[in-house]
C-alpha cells in the first residue's frame, strides 16, 4: 500500500494521450484557434501558425471540438482507429455568415467585420451561392437576403423595382461598386438588374446615415458591390438555366492572364419572350427582355505590389411589356411609340469604368475613381421618353495614425450632368419653356477621426462638407460608438444627417407610366434628414454549431420630403411637404450553422413609415405607401450528402398602404368606390436542390412561388376604359402593384467550373 502513492503519478499520466495538430482552411493557418473537449470546459487555443496541444483522458472524453470565428466548426471522434494523434490536420469551412470577412464600406479602412465600430451586414458568395443557387439570381434578389431590406416593384407594367431598406425607398440608398458610388438616379432603377451573382465576392451593407462617407445619397444606408479578385478565380466558370416561363440565363467568366498581371472576363446574358394575361386585364403579367452585361476586371502588376485596379462593365436591356398585339412575334420593334396599341419599350445602354490606384510615395494614399454613362430610350404608350447621364467621380484619401487615433482625410469631386427631358428638367428662358440639362459639380471634403480610448470603447467622428451650386455648402456629420461588454457581444449607436436632391424621372417611376397628367406646383427643394440606429449583435458557438444574433433599432426624420399626390385620378402633385415624415422600427435576423452543415437565416423587419398632412391647420399622420408594416423571411439549407443540398425560402409580406385609385365602370365613369387602400398580406415560397456531380460538374433545379401565388388585382387603372383603346385613358395608371402577378416557376441549371 505504500508504493501505490509513488504509483499514482504514473497512474494519472498513463491515462491522458497527448494529442497534436493544425487547424486550417482554404485561406491558411487558422491562427488562435479554439480546441476543447466536447461538452467540458476544458480546452487550449492553438498558435499563431495553427498548431496545438492537448492532453486527454481518452477514458472520459471521445470528441474533441474545433472552433474559430468566421468558420464552421468541427467535431473529431477520438475513437476512429486510424487517427493519429500526433498529426492531426483539422480543415474548417468558411461560414456562410462572413463573421470573419475584412470590410471596408462602415470606414473606408480594412477592419475585420467584428471590430468595425460601423455595423456592416455582410454577403459572401458563398452565402449566396448556398441559398440562392442560380443564374437567374441578381443584386435585387440577393438583398432581401438582409433584414430590413425588400425589392420594391414600382409599376405594374414595365415592373422596374429598387431596393428600400428601412422603409426608405431604393433612392434614398447609396449603391457602390468596389467602393465607388455609380449608381444614383437613373441607375438605381435601370442598372441594378444587370449585376449578376457571378461577379459578386461579397455584399457590405450598411443600415443607417452614411452620408459622411459617400455623399448625398447615402441617406438610408450603403449597399458596397465587392468584385470578385481576379487572383482566387477558377479559369472557366459557367452556369447555364432555363425556365418555365420561356427564361434562359448564361453566365460566364475567363480569368486571364498576362504575366504577372491578371484578369477576369465575365458576360452575363438573359433572355425572356413569354406572354402570360392570368388576371385578364389585357396586359401581360410579366416583362420581356433581352439583357447583356459584360463585365472586366484587372489587377495589374507593380514592383511595389501597391494595388491598381481597372475595371468595366458594358450593359444593355430591351425591356419590354404591353398588350399581347405589342409582344407576339416581337412586334414591339415596329409598334413602340403607337397611339393606338399600348406598349412600353425601354432601351437601357450603360458603360462604367472605374478602379484604384495606391501611391508609391505616400504610404497610405490612395485614390478612387470612376466614370458612368447612362442612356435610357424610352417609349411609354405614346409618350417618348429619352434621359442621358454622365457622371465622373474621384476621391482621394490618406490616411494617418497618431497615437490612438486614426485619421482619414478625402478630396472629393463629383460631377453628374443628367438630362430626363420631362417636367422636371424644364425651365424658364426668356418667357419661354426649356429643356435643361441639370450639371452638378460638387466637390467635397471629408474628415474622420477613429478613437478607441480602452479595449472595449471605439469612437468614430466625421464631418462631410460639400459645396452644391444652387444649395451652398452642405454639412454631412455622423458620430459612432461601439462597446463591447464582452468578446463576441456589442451595441454599436449610429448618427448621422442626409442630404438629397431628386429626379422624379427616375425616383418615381409613376411619374411617366401611365397617362395621369404631372404637376409640379412649386421649384421643389432638396430632401433634409437626421437618422439614428442602434445595434446589438451577439455572436456565439453552441446548440452543435454557431451563429450569431443581431437586432436593429432604428429612426429618420425627414424635412421637405417629396411626397406624390394621387387624390385627383387624373393627376399627379408634386411637392415638397409642408410637415415632416419619418421611418421607424426594428429588424433582427438570426444566423445559424450546424455541424453536419445545415444552416439557416432567419429575419424580420417591423417598421411605421408615415409624413404630415396639413388641413386647415389640422395635422393627420398618413401612412407611406408601399411601405409594409412588417415583413420576415427564412432561408433553409438542408445538406442531403457531402454532394447534394436541399433549400427552401420563405418570405412574408404584410400590410401596407396603397394609392388611392378608382376603377371604371363599363360606361367609362369613374367608380365611386376607391379600391382597397390596404394590401393583404401575402407570402412566396421557394425550393431548389444543389448537387455536384463531379469538382467540375454541378446541376440544380427547383421551384419559384410553389403555391402559385399572385396579386388579386389587376396592378392597372382604367386598363377597361371602353372610351379610349387600352392603355390610353386619361385615368390609367400602373401604381397599384404590390405583389407578384407571376405565378409559379420551374427552373433548372447547370454549372460548370475548371481551375487551373
Amino acid at each position: 500500500m505504500k508504493y501505490f502513492f509513488l504509483l499514482f503519478p504514473f497512474i494519472i499520466s498513463a491515462q491522458l494521450t497527448n494529442i497534436s495538430g493544425f487547424v486550417k482552411s482554404e485561406s491558411g493557418n487558422l491562427g488562435y484557434a479554439s480546441v476543447s473537449l466536447l461538452n467540458s470546459q476544458n480546452g487550449v487555443i492553438a498558435n499563431d501558425d495553427g498548431y496545438f496541444e492537448i492532453d486527454i483522458d481518452l477514458s472520459k472524453h471521445n470528441d474533441l471540438l474545433i472552433s474559430y470565428i468566421g468558420h464552421v466548426s468541427k467535431k473529431i471522434s477520438l475513437k476512429k482507429n486510424n487517427l493519429n494523434f500526433n498529426n492531426i490536420i483539422v480543415f474548417l469551412d468558411e461560414d456562410i455568415n462572413g463573421l470573419n470577412e475584412i470590410v471596408v464600406t462602415g470606414t473606408l479602412k480594412d477592419e475585420y467585420v467584428t471590430e468595425s465600430p460601423v455595423k456592416v451586414n455582410v454577403l459572401t458568395a458563398k452565402k449566396i451561392n448556398s441559398f440562392l443557387p442560380s443564374a437567374g439570381t441578381n443584386l435585387t434578389k440577393i438583398i432581401q437576403l438582409v433584414n430590413g431590406a425588400q425589392e420594391v416593384v414600382a409599376c405594374g407594367v414595365c415592373y422596374t423595382n429598387s431596393i428600400s431598406i428601412n422603409g426608405l425607398e431604393g433612392p434614398y440608398t447609396s449603391v457602390l461598386m468596389d467602393g465607388i458610388p455609380m449608381y444614383g438616379n437613373l441607375a438605381s432603377i435601370y442598372g441594378l438588374n444587370g449585376i449578376p451573382n457571378m461577379v459578386i465576392d461579397r455584399l457590405e451593407i450598411v443600415k443607417g446615415p452614411s452620408s459622411t462617407l459617400y455623399g448625398s445619397e447615402a441617406v438610408a444606408g450603403v449597399i458596397n458591390i465587392i468584385t470578385k479578385d481576379p487572383e482566387n478565380q477558377p479559369l472557366l466558370s459557367l452556369d447555364i438555366q432555363g425556365t418555365s416561363h420561356n427564361e434562359s440565363f448564361i453566365n460566364m467568366a475567363l480569368t486571364p492572364k498576362i504575366g504577372k498581371t491578371t484578369g477576369y472576363f465575365g458576360v452575363n446574358w438573359d433572355r425572356k419572350n413569354h406572354y402570360d394575361d392570368f388576371n385578364n386585364d389585357g396586359f401581360g403579367d410579366d416583362i420581356n427582355l433581352d439583357r447583356i452585361s459584360v463585365f472586366n476586371k484587372w489587377n495589374i502588376h507593380r514592383k511595389s505590389n501597391k494595388q491598381f485596379t481597372i475595371s468595366s462593365r458594358y450593359y444593355f436591356e430591351d425591356r419590354r411589356n404591353g398588350v399581347e398585339e405589342f409582344l407576339k412575334n416581337r412586334n414591339y420593334k415596329d409598334l413602340r411609340g403607337s397611339e393606338n396599341i399600348y406598349g412600353e419599350s425601354i432601351y437601357t445602354y450603360r458603360f462604367e469604368l472605374f478602379g484604384k490606384y495606391e501611391f508609391d510615395l505616400i504610404e497610405d494614399f490612395e485614390v478612387n475613381y470612376s466614370y458612368s454613362t447612362h442612356n435610357q430610350n424610352s417609349y411609354y404608350g405614346s409618350d417618348y421618353y429619352v434621359a442621358n447621364q454622365d457622371i465622373f467621380f474621384s476621391q482621394f484619401t490618406l490616411n494617418k495614425k497618431y497615437k490612438k487615433h486614426d485619421f482619414l482625410y478625402g478630396l472629393s469631386i463629383k460631377n453628374n450632368l443628367y438630362d430626363d427631358n420631362t417636367i422636371a428638367t424644364e425651365k424658364v428662358v426668356n418667357g419661354e419653356i426649356r429643356n435643361k440639362a441639370s450639371n452638378q459639380f460638387v466637390p467635397g471634403l471629408l474628415v474622420q477621426d477613429q478613437f478607441k480610448p480602452s479595449e472595449k470603447i471605439s469612437l468614430i467622428g466625421g464631418l462631410r462638407l460639400d459645396h452644391f451650386k444652387d444649395h451652398g455648402l452642405i454639412f454631412a456629420p455622423s458620430f459612432h460608438i461601439k462597446y463591447n461588454p464582452g468578446e463576441w457581444l456589442a451595441f454599436r449607436l449610429n448618427a448621422g444627417t442626409g442630404f438629397r436632391l431628386i429626379n422624379l424621372f427616375t425616383e418615381d417611376h409613376a411619374f411617366v407610366t401611365g397617362q395621369r397628367e404631372v404637376k409640379i406646383l412649386e421649384e421643389l427643394q432638396p430632401e433634409k434628414s437626421k437618422s439614428l440606429i442602434l445595434n446589438t449583435n451577439y455572436i456565439y458557438s453552441g446548440f452543435n454549431g454557431s451563429g450569431n444574433l443581431d437586432i436593429d433599432l432604428f429612426y429618420t426624420y425627414f424635412s421637405n420630403k417629396i411626397i406624390p399626390n394621387y387624390d385627383n385620378p387624373k393627376y399627379i402633385i408634386y411637392q415638397n411637404l409642408e410637415g415632416y415624415s419619418y421611418s421607424k422600427g426594428v429588424s433582427g435576423a438570426w444566423n445559424h450553422s450546424f455541424l453536419n452543415g445545415t444552416a439557416f437565416t432567419l429575419n424580420f423587419n417591423h417598421q411605421i413609415v408615415k409624413y404630415s398632412e396639413y388641413n386647415n391647420n389640422i395635422k393627420t399622420l398618413l401612412d407611406m405607401e408601399h411601405s409594409p408594416r412588417w415583413t420576415a423571411g427564412l432561408n433553409l439549407k438542408f445538406p442531403i450528402n457531402k454532394s447534394w443540398f436541399i433549400n427552401t425560402s420563405s418570405n412574408y409580406v404584410g400590410v401596407m398602404q396603397l394609392p388611392e385609385v378608382f376603377d371604371m365602370n363599363i360606361n367609362g365613369q369613374i367608380s365611386e368606390i376607391a379600391r382597397p387602400s390596404k394590401s393583404e398580406p401575402f407570402s412566396l415560397h421557394n425550393i431548389n436542390i444543389n448537387g455536384k456531380l463531379t469538382n467540375k460538374n454541378e446541376v440544380y433545379f427547383g421551384v419559384l412561388n410553389i403555391f402559385n401565388f399572385r396579386q388579386k388585382e389587376s396592378p392597372l387603372v382604367a386598363y377597361n376604359d371602353p372610351n379610349y383603346n387600352k392603355g390610353f385613358s386619361p385615368f390609367f395608371d400602373t401604381s397599384y402593384a404590390y405583389a407578384p402577378n407571376q405565378g409559379i416557376n420551374v427552373f433548372v441549371g447547370y454549372k460548370f467550373n475548371l481551375t487551373n
